[in-house]
C-alpha cells in the first residue's frame, strides 16, 4: 500500500512542474483533454454526455455555462425515515413528504433527519446540472465548516446549506454576514452564548483566522482584536421555537469597540437601538474586507480547490494578487474571480492537470456519475435514499463525512501543511478508497430488489468504436484518467484482459460483434459483461485514477 501511495504521490509530483502562463484567456486546444480537466475540477467527474456537449459548445461558452448565475433551489430532503413509537410524532409528515418545515427539534427526530439530509445533498451531487454551483457549495461548507452533530437541530442544518447553495457564486459580503447570523452557526461557535457579561470569542476568532482574513504572515490582527469583534457580536440568539435568529439588545455591548493597528485603528461605536447589532456588525465586515489580505485569503482558498496547493512566490504573485484585485474591484463578487481563474492559461496548463489526489466526493460521486450508475425513480423514496446512504457511508468511512467536516478548520487536505491532497490518503483510507470503487463496479449494492452497479456493456456503447479493443482502451483511459498510462501498460491491458491471454486483436472484435448480434444470448453477453467488469476494475485500480 505504501508503495501504491509512493507512485501517486510520484504522479502528482511530476504533473506539476515549471508551469509558464498566467491570468491571460486560455487561447489553446479546446479538445478533449481540456474539456475533461475543466469538467473534473468544476463538477464531481466528468460525464462522456457533458464531455461531448462543452466540447461542441466550445470554449467561451462552456465557461459562461458553468459560470451561470442562473439558480433554481432543488426540492428539499424527504421523510425516508420509520420513526419508533418511542421517538417524538411525525405522523403528520408522509414518506415522501419534506420535514424541514416541521418545527418539531426532539433529538431522535433530528438524528434522523440529518441522516436524510446527507442522503439528499449526495443525491444532488450524483444528478448535478452543468454548473460549478454544486462544487462551491461544497468548498463553501468546507470553508464556513459546521458539524451536524454538533448542531444538531436539522432544520437548521439544512438551512445552512440552503444558504451556502444560494449563495454560492453570490457576494462574498453577503455571505459573510449570513453566515455570522445564521442560527447553525450560531450554535456551532457559540454565537447564541455571546453576551456583554460574559464575551464570547469563539466566532469573533474564527471571523479573522478562517472566514476572512486568514492565518497569514501578512494577517496581523490581536487578540484585542478578537475582543474587539467579540464585543460587536453580543446579543444574536436562537429562538428554537420559532426556528429562526434574533437579536437581544440587553445582552449587547453598546460600549465603542477600537481595534489594532492592522485596522488601522478603527473605532466602530456602539449603538444602543434594536438595529444597532446589525449595523455594527455591518461595519465589522466592511472592515474586515477593507484589509487587502482579505481578498488574497480567499483567491488562495479557491486556487487551493480548483488548482493546487502548492503557492510559489511567483503564482502569489502572478495568479493570486491578481485575482484580488478583481476580487476587490468586483465588490466581492465570486463570479468573476471563478471566470478569471478557470479561464486562464494557467488553470489549463499542462502542470495543472491530474495533479490533484481526488477528494473522496471526487473519487467516489465522480465514478457514480462517469460509470453512469443507475438509481430507482425518484417515487421510490425508500429506496433511492437506502442507495444514496450507501455512498454516505463510503464517503463517512473515506474520511470526507458530508455535513460533519472534522472541525471549523474543515478538511485538512485543503490546508495542512505540507500534506494538503494528501490527507486523503493514508494506510486507513487507501484500502477503502480502491474496495469502495471496486464494489460500485461490481458486485453493486442491492435495495428492495435494485441494485446500483455499474451498467459496463451501456456505458462502452457511448464509444465510437467498441468492437476494436485498441480504441476502445483508448477512449476508457481517456475518459476516466486524470494522467496518460504508456501504450505499452495499455497493450499489455488490453492483452492479459480484453484478449484473456490471446495476441490476436479479433478476439476481442469477435467476441463484441458476436453479442451485438445475438444480445439476448446469457453466455454472449456474460462474457462481454464480465472482460468489461474486469477492464474497468482494472482501470479504476491504477493510481492515475487517484488523480484529477
Amino acid at each position: 500500500m505504501s508503495n501504491f501511495k509512493g507512485r501517486i504521490d510520484m504522479i502528482e509530483s511530476n504533473q506539476h512542474q515549471n508551469y509558464s502562463s498566467g491570468l491571460n484567456k486560455y487561447s489553446g486546444a479546446w479538445d478533449h483533454a481540456a474539456v475533461r480537466h475543466l469538467l473534473k475540477r468544476t463538477l464531481f467527474g466528468a460525464t462522456k454526455k457533458d464531455i461531448q456537449y462543452f466540447l461542441s459548445l466550445g470554449f467561451t461558452a462552456s465557461v459562461e455555462e458553468l459560470l451561470s448565475d442562473t439558480f433554481t433551489e432543488p426540492a428539499p430532503p424527504l421523510k425516508e425515515y420509520n420513526p419508533t413509537a418511542s421517538v417524538a410524532p411525525d405522523n403528520a409528515i408522509s414518506i415522501g413528504q419534506t420535514w424541514v418545515n416541521d418545527m418539531s427539534i426532539d433529538g431522535t427526530l433530528s438524528s434522523l433527519r440529518r441522516s436524510s439530509f446527507k442522503k439528499w445533498w449526495t443525491g444532488l451531487m450524483i444528478n448535478q446540472g452543468r454548473s460549478i454551483r454544486e462544487k462551491m457549495t461544497l468548498f463553501w461548507h468546507n470553508h464556513f465548516a459546521t458539524e451536524t452533530i454538533e448542531v444538531v437541530i436539522a432544520q437548521y442544518v439544512y438551512r445552512h446549506h440552503k444558504l451556502l447553495r444560494s449563495l454560492a457564486l453570490g457576494n462574498f459580503r453577503d455571505l459573510v454576514k449570513k453566515a455570522t447570523l445564521d442560527p447553525a452557526m450560531l450554535i456551532y461557535l457559540n454565537g447564541q452564548n455571546n453576551n456583554k457579561a460574559v464575551p464570547d470569542e469563539n466566532y469573533a476568532r474564527e471571523l479573522q483566522e478562517l472566514f476572512v482574513i486568514g492565518k497569514g504572515i501578512n494577517a496581523q490582527f490581536s487578540e484585542e482584536d478578537v475582543k474587539a469583534a467579540a464585543k460587536i457580536l453580543t446579543g444574536w440568539r436562537n429562538n428554537n421555537t420559532k426556528l429562526e435568529p434574533y437579536f437581544d439588545l440587553t445582552r449587547h455591548d453598546i460600549s465603542n469597540k477600537t481595534f489594532s493597528a492592522f485596522y488601522g485603528g478603527k473605532t466602530i461605536a456602539g449603538i444602543n437601538s434594536a438595529n444597532g447589532g446589525e449595523a455594527e456588525l455591518d461595519q465589522l465586515i466592511e472592515m474586515l474586507l477593507s484589509q487587502k489580505e482579505a481578498a488574497l485569503f480567499i483567491c488562495r482558498r479557491l486556487y487551493t480547490w480548483f488548482v493546487y496547493y502548492n503557492i510559489t512566490p511567483a503564482i502569489e504573485r502572478e495568479i493570486i494578487e491578481p485575482l484580488a484585485d478583481i476580487f476587490r474591484k468586483n465588490n466581492y463578487e465570486i463570479l468573476p474571480v471563478l471566470k478569471a481563474l478557470i479561464s486562464s492559461e494557467h488553470f489549463f496548463d499542462s502542470a495543472n492537470r491530474g495533479c490533484q489526489i481526488k477528494s473522496p466526493v471526487d473519487l467516489i460521486i465522480g465514478l457514480t456519475r462517469e460509470l453512469e450508475i443507475k438509481f430507482p425513480a425518484r417515487d421510490q423514496v425508500s429506496t433511492l435514499y437506502t442507495l444514496w446512504n450507501q455512498l454516505v457511508v463510503y464517503l463517512s468511512s473515506s474520511q470526507q463525512d458530508l455535513g460533519d467536516p472534522p472541525d471549523v478548520s474543515g478538511w485538512k487536505a485543503y490546508y495542512q501543511t505540507p500534506l494538503f491532497y494528501g490527507n486523503w490518503i493514508n494506510t486507513d483510507t487507501m484500502p477503502k478508497r480502491l474496495q469502495y470503487t471496486q464494489n460500485l463496479i461490481s458486485p453493486g449494492y442491492t435495495a428492495s430488489g435494485f441494485k446500483m452497479m455499474v451498467p459496463a456493456i451501456d456505458y462502452v456503447k457511448g464509444f465510437q468504436n467498441p468492437s476494436d479493443p485498441n480504441k476502445l482502451l483508448d477512449d476508457i483511459c481517456n475518459h476516466l484518467l486524470g494522467v496518460d498510462i504508456s501504450a505499452t501498460h495499455k497493450n499489455q491491458i488490453k492483452k492479459d484482459i480484453l484478449l484473456s491471454g490471446q495476441i490476436d486483436d479479433h478476439y476481442w472484435t469477435n467476441a463484441w460483434d458476436t453479442y451485438i448480434n445475438a444480445p439476448n444470448l446469457t453466455s454472449n453477453t456474460n462474457y462481454v459483461n464480465n472482460a468489461l467488469i474486469n477492464l474497468l476494475k482494472y482501470i479504476i485500480n491504477l493510481p492515475e485514477y487517484q488523480l484529477c
